[in-house]
């Protein structure tokens, strides 16, 4: 079975026609860590790749950068955003503070219904992590945390925590330390647990034990990484 993430629920503003296209399958592309932070995505390159014009690359480009995956800087181009030291910790902190509110409100909320779709994530991110791909498996781990935002019916927090964990996709694939995911795996299924006692108080210490736990395994040092180009992660697509 061909499992893949969760609809990303795009955090930028979307484009009209083919950028769109564009702006889901560089998201994807980001957010599974085949590109890599800090990576240079020339207008040209973007519209060769993807058989369209400067002008719908560059709109695509602009919208990612709206949502804070892109970096546009003046005179240089677009680049994968590479968010620093202290971006990374402001990012975790952030999600420690909303998270373990949004599992009690979750919690809150459960269904039989919700606690299918949370299994869902689980047992795609199980399989994933079985064929080795840890990029795909963090970014279906990010569906998870969204989805159990969706479940607390909390727009405001799930559109926030959307580009957090965006932005936290960027800082694992600079900064973790750690080879799989085993960890989040054992956390998520004890929020499972949590969620179908419907045991508030549980749900919001295990979430806030998870994100300290996510944060402790960054290696949060500057270091610079070999980059693919476009056409090493794509190929050449014609929309």
């Amino acid at each position: 079975m061909n499992i893949v993430p969760a609809d990303l629920r795009s955090s930028f503003s979307l484009p009209p026609g083919k950028a769109v296209e564009i702006c889901h399958k560089l998201e994807a592309a980001i957010l599974q860590h085949r590109l890599r932070p800090g990576m240079k995505l020339a207008e040209d390159e973007v519209g060769d790749t993807f058989g369209v014009s400067r002008t719908v690359a560059r709109t695509a480009l602009q919208a990612l950068a709206h949502g804070g995956l892109v970096t546009i800087e003046r005179n240089r181009g677009a680049f994968v955003s590479r968010p620093t030291i202290r971006e990374a910790h402001e990012v975790f902190e952030a999600r420690a503070l909303i998270e373990p509110r949004i599992a009690r409100m979750a919690a809150r909320n459960m269904t039989p219904d919700g606690l299918a779709v949370l299994q869902h994530h689980i047992d795609a991110e199980h399989e994933i992590t079985e064929r080795g791909d840890m990029g795909l498996a963090l970014s279906q781990s990010g569906a998870f945390h969204l989805a159990i935002a969706e479940i607390a019916d909390q727009a405001v927090l799930t559109q926030i925590l959307h580009t957090l964990i965006s932005r936290s996709s960027l800082i694992i694939a600079l900064y973790w330390r750690r080879r799989d995911t085993s960890c989040e795996s054992h956390s998520h299924h004890a929020l499972l647990k949590a969620f179908a006692a419907r045991n508030e108080s549980a749900a919001e210490e295990i979430m806030k034990s998870h994100m300290v736990d996510l944060h402790s395994g960054l290696d949060l040092v500057e270091r610079g990484d070999s980059e693919p180009s476009l056409a090493d992660v794509f190929g050449r697509i014609d929309l």
